[in-house]
């Protein structure tokens, strides 16, 4: 006979009830149906925003210019901007205080520069924020030097064969093998992962969004020399790439970690990376057209950073 505790154990309740009342006893009360915690409602796009970023946030040489120190180099058509519009939010709804150069350090102290200083990026937010993006990393992973490394790197090869096919690389690879990289990277994680922490902390009701880096070179490197001036050798220019993907795997990583929410940009950039032709790239090469900013992204970069924000934030609940 197969046993039914499911059945005997109400019976049984029902039973000893009955016994109670028989004695004379009054039975005890019955418990009501339990209460749910209340839900938080759902999260609904749109302001008070605040973004905070480098000059890849702030539009760096993209016209028009808009507000701040004039060295934040802040557009007024950067993907923040952009995003406001698309959002329809205008006025006290929406607050810019990236700036270029910043690193990490500058979200919580002051940014001396032209016209400055820019007031610690954080500072912005408060307990109304409901939207921030966060687009930060590059500089405490000193992305630009590693580039400008890579070029010298490659003009040493072009007079000394001896440097090998992947001169950046040997030199960012320690005698014993040892990726010199991978301790700066994970720096920049643990310090990315404090300031989400704060982010949270003093903006407790906001959606975060961490913009990552949209590409600057094409994976496979393919004719890509003239964009950096024939320098960089075909490997290293691979080897350039996949650090940058590096780095925007730790910025998604730290976002999964702290509740964010990570945006790729690094996808719907790939061929309007700098080796693309004029009119499809979103990113200046070395040797930059008017108005752009080297290794930066150009109008088209903000206008197709800008999309992949709003597709994903309003994708988000």
């Amino acid at each position: 006979m197969i046993r039914r505790p499911w059945v005997l154990g109400p019976l049984a309740g029902l039973l000893a009830l009955a016994g109670c009342a028989a004695a004379g006893g009054a039975p005890g009360p019955v418990p009501g149906p339990s209460r749910a915690a209340p839900t938080r409602p759902a999260w609904v796009p749109g302001g008070p925003y605040v973004a905070i970023g480098d000059s890849y946030t702030a539009g760096l040489q993209v016209r028009p210019a808009g507000g701040g120190p004039q060295g934040c180099g802040r557009s007024a058509v950067n993907y923040p901007s952009l995003v406001a519009r698309g959002l329809g939010l205008s006025g006290d709804q929406f607050t810019d205080v990236s700036c270029s150069s910043a690193t990490t350090d500058d979200l919580t102290g002051a940014q001396q520069v032209t016209g400055g200083p820019n007031p610690p990026q954080l500072d912005a937010l408060s307990g109304r924020t409901n939207l921030v993006t966060v687009g930060i990393g590059g500089n405490d992973a000193d992305f630009t030097k590693v580039v400008t490394q890579c070029a010298e790197q490659g003009l040493l090869h072009l007079v000394d064969i001896a440097h090998g096919d992947s001169p950046c690389k040997d030199h960012y690879t320690g005698a014993d093998g040892t990726d010199l990289l991978a301790g700066v990277l994970s720096s920049v994680g643990q310090k990315l992962g404090a300031v989400l922490h704060q982010v949270a902390g003093r903006a407790p009701g906001a959606k975060v969004f961490v913009v990552g880096y949209p590409a600057l070179l094409p994976a496979d490197a393919a004719g890509c020399g003239q964009a950096l001036g024939s320098t960089v050798t075909k490997a290293d220019l691979a080897f350039l790439a996949e650090q940058e993907q590096r780095l925007n795997t730790v910025l998604k990583q730290q976002a999964s970690a702290a509740g964010a929410v990570y945006v790729d940009t690094y996808t719907p950039s790939q061929g309007h990376d700098m080796c693309a032709g004029r009119s499809a790239r979103w990113v200046e090469p070395p040797l930059a057209a008017a108005g752009g900013a080297p290794l930066h992204p150009n109008a088209a970069g903000q206008q197709g950073m800008a999309d992949a924000v709003l597709g994903t934030v309003r994708s988000t609940r």
